[in-house]
């Protein structure tokens, strides 16, 4: 029987597109929480479908199954006796003009739909481009209270409640959904939300909406999605706040869970799908940044290569930081009886390389396989010659070792069924340190939007989180090197990596002019020759895989520049 005022914020990982299952979590997330005593079982943003749909909200057959799956939802069962639900759903009311479509979140109640509340505010920046796909609500929508709750709801949809001034450069919308529920007497504001992970956000969203439940005086519950779909990272963090803005409850980040909370702040309960208590939460980590981005990338691949269909992951593993930290989360997220690793070594590979990347194996226990190049090296250089041309140039035939590499994996990917983790790091990918079909080839950049700088601080992350070695301490302490030549080192082409990373930082996610970049204390040569060098491999990025974000401002939908263009450094 439900408890007065108890609800429950199912933070559940859903799949763009996967009706069914995605219902089956909702069913499940229903029981445990209606055996748990709520009255009320809040899920996120477009939890019938997943999200971002993106284009698929443009076929009126997926619409359709939408709207057949929420009516399915709603349809009296003994699943759902005794509890209400928010869902949100893709609403396409007939007569609506284009794009014609709402991201509306639905209250079902007694075996029927009670209310629907449609998303006003729609985010059109970074990777959000809502207007191509919904209607704007033209007002707020309070619910009457469901059955032992005891208060009205106001339905609101993620970004809804991001429309503080104190928490924005600028002011985004005109409008306050939030302050147009209270006034029409919400008791509780429920937020459904999608909102992607980023270094540094849950802190910060955390404080938005203790400041929005503190301001206008109403409790908000508040539940995000958790899980990945495409390069996007939900991290969840969902949770009950008091009308003084106090947190009641707080959901874990990167994990699926039903938090069972009361609104008079009794203490919450956390449950998985299974209606089994979650383990308590480990021991504050050395460094929390770099363990978070850790976890967020565990999942992300996780989440990409199930979702996508695949079971295994293959890795090219050169003895270097950023192939053993892809290797670290592949086996984390997978199982390491799931993870292939493959050293490729050539004339030009050092002896400790090889032995690291063995060591690396063996400490993870994936699969491991050595394949020289020299044979293939030198059969391509044979080819190329056989007409009486020149020699290739060196960076020519650097380009030829990483694209053989790449051919050899992709080989093996296509033999298996493996999905190829590419290992380039973000500082590479922004300065077009990497190759073109070469250790570019594959089908997920699991750290491209980790700078090397945090590379390392991740790697020694997943040793701690492991309670023992997996990178070999001499990975950490090398110079690091391409070896695609004698004595090649990364710092012969490039700035050495602290100050490589902080300029990247400052022109790529702060978007800051070369004067004020060259005002934190750099070279103004050095800065101009690295912003170039960001603007003539956009090219290269267009052509890369999808890359898991976890920085304000990461490669790829969020990031649109041109490939032909004259504006130049």
């Amino acid at each position: 029987m439900a408890r007065s005022g108890r609800i429950a914020l199912a933070q559940v990982n859903t799949t763009v597109g996967d009706f069914a299952g995605n219902a089956a979590r909702v069913r499940a997330a229903a029981e445990v929480a209606r055996d748990a005593g709520a009255a009320l079982a809040v899920f996120p943003e477009l939890t019938v479908c997943g999200y971002p749909p993106r284009d698929l909200l443009d076929l009126p057959d997926f619409l359709e199954r939408a709207r057949q799956a929420l009516e399915e939802l709603a349809r009296p069962a003994a699943w759902s006796k005794g509890i209400a639900l928010v869902v949100g759903f893709p609403e396409a009311p007939a007569g609506a003009p284009p794009p014609g479509v709402y991201n509306a979140a639905a209250l079902i109640s007694e075996g029927r739909v009670a209310a629907v509340g449609r998303k006003s505010l729609l985010p059109t920046y970074d990777v959000f481009d809502e207007t191509r796909y919904f209607l704007p609500a033209g007002a707020s929508t309070t619910a009457a209270a469901p059955e032992g709750l005891g208060v009205p709801l106001g339905l609101s949809v993620c970004e809804d409640i991001w429309n503080d001034q104190r928490f924005w450069d600028r002011p985004r919308y005109a409008r306050d959904p939030i302050a147009d529920l209270v006034r029409a007497g919400a008791g509780l504001v429920v937020n459904v939300s999608a909102s992607p992970y980023a270094m540094g956000k849950a802190p910060l969203r955390e404080r938005m909406l203790s400041a929005s439940a503190r301001d206008h005086g109403a409790p908000i519950a508040y539940v995000n999605q958790v899980g990945g779909n495409d390069a996007l990272l939900f991290d969840g963090g969902s949770m009950l706040l008091a009308r003084d803005g106090a947190v009641l409850a707080r959901a874990p980040l990167f994990e699926e869970v039903v938090l069972v909370c009361d609104l008079d702040g009794g203490a919450p309960l956390a449950l998985g799908l299974d209606g089994r208590p979650l383990p308590p939460p480990p021991a504050p980590p050395a460094d929390p940044q770099a363990d978070e981005v850790l976890r967020a990338l565990v999942m992300g691949v996780r989440d990409y290569v199930r979702k996508c269909g695949f079971r295994q992951a293959v890795v090219g593993l050169s003895g270097g930081i950023d192939s053993a930290l892809t290797a670290c989360v592949a086996a984390e997220a997978l199982g390491a009886e799931n993870v292939l690793g493959v050293a490729m070594p050539s004339r030009y590979s050092s002896g400790h390389s090889r032995e690291d990347a063995a060591e690396l194996a063996r400490n993870l226990g994936v699969g491991f396989r050595e394949i020289g190049i020299e044979p293939m090296h030198a059969a391509f250089l044979a080819a190329l010659a056989a007409d009486g041309a020149p020699p290739l140039c060196d960076l020519a035939d650097q380009n030829v070792q990483a694209r053989i590499r790449g051919q050899i994996l992709m080989a093996i990917s296509n033999d298996t069924g493996a999905l190829v983790l590419t290992t380039g790091n973000k500082s590479e990918i922004a300065v077009g340190y990497c190759t073109l079909y070469g250790d570019m080839a594959g089908g997920l950049a699991a750290i491209g939007d980790v700078p090397k700088t945090l590379v390392y601080r991740v790697a020694r992350a997943a040793n701690a989180r492991a309670g023992r070695t997996l990178v070999p301490e001499r990975t950490f302490t090398k110079p690091p090197s391409a070896e695609l030549k004698p004595g090649q080192l990364d710092q012969d082409s490039l700035p050495p990596y602290d100050v490589l990373d902080d300029i990247l930082q400052a022109y790529v996610e702060e978007r800051r002019p070369l004067e004020a970049i060259v005002a934190r204390g750099h070279d103004e040569a050095t800065v101009r020759r690295v912003l170039r060098m960001v603007v003539q491999s956009e090219y290269k990025r267009r052509q890369a895989a999808p890359v898991l974000k976890v920085s304000e401002k990461a490669f790829g939908e969020g990031r649109r520049f041109p490939i032909a263009q004259g504006y130049r450094y």
